[in-house]
């Protein structure tokens, strides 16, 4: 698709955000990341974008928009993942305290000197009931007096074909009194399983989108998202390129293997000895319950048998994967592959976050699970993407900036 929406994004990661607006027809000008590594990564995978990896309180970010040769509201979107626990536009003291707070007036300070024609920010679920809702508020509060009527929905990235328990808050903010912020957000297209373990009402209202079509078809399963990619044993690092195990088995494996006719970043971590036979008594969708109490970890003796129920998981291969965390951990989730004696390996899980398998992570294989973890799945960028570009469509005297 070629891009006809520009967009900047701030607090990037390696970019999956990014990579899903791309998918849906943006064109990334400027990214801004602090991790060296993580920019590398962005970089590699957008060569088209002026990327800068330094603080970005150090960043004159007149001087940015005048290098992309935009002028004030010319650019579409303004997206990115700021800090914004802390952030309270009432305690200007407190701004000078807490780090985060004045991470999120960097990303305020680009959306004045840009103003686009919206802005998207993402975050962790825990912001909802962050200070009783007070930050969240004071987000959208804050917008508003930017000139953004803006508002919040909590997605569930199985809704949008990612084969894993992932929820992100969605702010999104649309320049103009008239705005409709609601109608920016997707619509769920799969249904799925869910369990809310986390604050889904903020002023009164449910900000939990969910299905409001039966007839859906169902959630894109682990089998569904990596049972293509080669075979290997534990500790198995083998050539960097490999082969795929079989041709594409559904839509999803050919679309992550769109433009890309190997795989890379796919070589098993080396599970020690003790994991091994703790592994060897796990049944696909069992867990640390299935493991004799003797061949337990220590601190996990005393645990009650309903606790901790992900603990090394071997994931059931027609369900739905652990949220992929920095590091595909067994201690910390259900990252026991379903049917081979391992743990995903940094393309299965960057599969499961719905990375294309063209997409290259720089770095060590501890830096290149730590990117893939922390990334927005390019899948759920993508559905919030075309939600948002459909609203941009309508918008009157809209110009376009096509370079």
């Amino acid at each position: 698709m070629e891009a006809q929406y520009t967009s900047i994004d701030l607090f990037a990661g390696a970019g999956g955000l990014s990579e899903g607006l791309r998918a849906s027809g943006f064109k990334s000008l400027y990214a801004n990341e602090i991790m060296a590594r993580y920019a590398e990564t962005y970089a590699l995978n957008h060569p088209e974008t002026f990327v800068e990896s330094r603080d970005i309180r150090l960043v004159d970010a007149s001087e940015v928009r005048h290098r992309l040769g935009l002028e004030k509201g010319e650019l579409d979107l303004v997206a990115g993942g700021p800090p914004c626990q802390g952030f309270s536009i009432n305690a200007p003291k407190r701004s000078l305290d807490d780090e985060r707070n004045s991470l999120f007036l960097e990303f305020l300070r680009f959306v004045d000197e840009f103003e686009p024609k919206a802005v998207l920010i993402e975050n962790v679920p825990g912001l909802v009931s962050f200070e009783g809702g007070g930050t969240l508020q004071a987000i959208l509060q804050a917008l508003g007096q930017h000139g953004y009527r803006a508002d919040v929905k909590i997605l569930y990235a199985p809704h949008f074909g990612v084969p894993q328990t992932r929820w992100r808050t969605v702010i999104i903010g649309i320049r103009g009194d008239e705005a409709d912020p609601l109608s920016a957000f997707p619509e769920p297209v799969r249904n799925a399983p869910l369990r809310v373990n986390f604050t889904s009402s903020f002023e009164g209202k449910n900000i939990v989108a969910l299905p409001t079509n039966l007839e859906l078809p169902s959630f894109v399963s682990v089998r569904d998202a990596i049972d293509d990619l080669p075979t290997l044993s534990n500790g198995e690092t083998g050539a960097k390129r490999k082969d795929y195990k079989t041709g594409p088995q559904n839509d999803f494996q050919a679309a992550m293997r769109n433009g890309s006719n190997s795989v890379q970043n796919h070589e098993a971590p080396r599970l020690g000895e003790i994991n091994i036979k703790r592994l060897s008594f796990i049944p696909p969708g069992g867990n640390w319950t299935d493991i004799p109490e003797d061949l337990l970890p220590k601190g996990m003796k005393r645990a009650r048998r309903s606790d901790h129920t992900k603990r090394y998981g071997r994931v059931a291969p027609h369900g739905l994967a652990s949220t992929i965390l920095t590091k595909c951990d067994p201690h910390w989730g259900a990252y026991f592959h379903y049917d081979q004696d391992r743990c995903f390996t940094v393309r299965e899980a960057a599969r499961i976050q719905t990375f294309p398998d063209k997409f290259r992570f720089a770095g060590s294989r501890v830096e290149q699970y730590e990117q893939v973890g922390n990334a927005v799945p390019p899948l759920l960028a993508a559905a919030i993407g075309r939600s948002i570009r459909a609203v941009l469509e309508v918008m009157p005297e809209r110009e376009r900036k096509i370079s």
